[in-house]
């Protein structure tokens, strides 16, 4: 999934993308809230890590513009400033979590997983989908409790078409998932990694819909 990293510290924001990055995430970077405003109107983000105390103001005046605009994208503030009215500020501004400094990059992977999943109402970490098993987690799956080898990018694909059976994603819409914008982006890359998936899960499972994109039948029964 595709997340929106805004914290002005250019160390900590690299490490922030690539360590979630290795959690099976796609992360774009940015160091102010101007810049944070403008790739939330042109891009499609799963959620937000949000620094606080930024250069040109406070993460907190973002959340509540978003909030009041209806927009109820997930957002994790993750800043110092961590006593408890400092939380319960956030909490109550309309944050879906909130995680101080010093953290465990481990640990706010699993607290991003959570609110994200929170976010599309499941209650469990695992996807169940046609005798396919999908962890976020561990980024494995299996089929029928057989290993599957998949890699980085497949896994990403196959979970954003297994995570809402019979929604139709556009080629577009799966390169949002699996690249950021620093990333170069072959014209045939989706199709490539459809093509493995297939070759690795048989060719009915994914379903071509011509001119619109691709989909998982939601008639074998809903992830859960």
């Amino acid at each position: 999934m595709r997340l929106l990293i805004v914290e002005d510290d250019p160390v900590l924001s690299e490490g922030l993308s690539v360590g979630l990055g290795l959690s099976g995430f796609t992360a774009d970077t940015v160091g102010n809230l101007a810049d944070a405003r403008a790739a939330l109107e042109h891009s499609e983000f799963a959620g937000i890590v949000l620094d606080i105390m930024l250069p040109d103001g406070m993460g907190t005046d973002l959340l509540a513009e978003m909030r009041a605009k209806g927009n109820t994208l997930p957002v994790l503030l993750l800043t110092a400033r961590d006593q408890v009215r400092d939380r319960v500020a956030g909490l109550d501004g309309g944050a879906d979590d909130y995680l101080g400094k010093p953290f465990d990059l481990d640990e706010l992977a699993a607290r991003v997983r959570a609110m994200l999943r929170r976010q599309g109402g499941r209650a469990s970490p695992v996807l169940h989908w046609s005798g396919l098993e999908l962890d976020p987690a561990a980024m494995t799956a299996s089929r029928e409790g057989i290993r599957l080898r998949l890699s980085r990018r497949e896994f990403a694909i196959l979970h954003a078409l297994v995570e809402h059976p019979g929604r139709i994603l556009s080629r577009a819409q799966l390169e949002e998932r699996l690249y950021g914008w620093q990333e170069d982006v072959e014209s045939n890359t989706v199709e490539v990694h459809v093509h493995h998936l297939r070759a690795k899960l048989g060719r009915d499972l994914i379903q071509t819909v011509r001119g619109l994109g691709y989909c998982v039948p939601a008639s074998k029964g809903g992830a859960d």
